[in-house]
């Protein structure tokens, strides 16, 4: 499912317009960013949680010359998934 399919199910959810859906995801998707941004987890109950979690450096090797490449420190997100969301997944 791409933004634009997602829009669509979410205004056919929430009984809203496709406009006001993508203004209701955008809010989630800038609120989600600067949380991440701030180093916030964010946890929805039964959902799950995404937190913000630091990688090192490390080194790599590019696939196409086999050269080593040094990957440099970064924060990236982590996202757990909720006891709900694992039950309904794997019925």
């Amino acid at each position: 499912m791409n933004k634009a399919e997602l829009i669509e199910a979410l205004a056919d959810k929430a009984g809203l317009q496709k406009k006001e859906a993508k203004k209701v995801l955008d809010a989630y998707m800038d609120i989600v960013t600067e949380c991440m941004i701030r180093k916030e987890e964010i946890s929805l109950i039964g959902f799950g949680t995404l937190t913000p979690r630091p990688q090192s450096s490390r080194m790599a090797r590019n696939p196409k010359t086999g050269t080593p490449v040094m990957i440099q420190a970064r924060t990236t997100v982590r996202f757990k998934p909720g006891k709900y969301l694992l039950e309904a997944i794997n019925k």
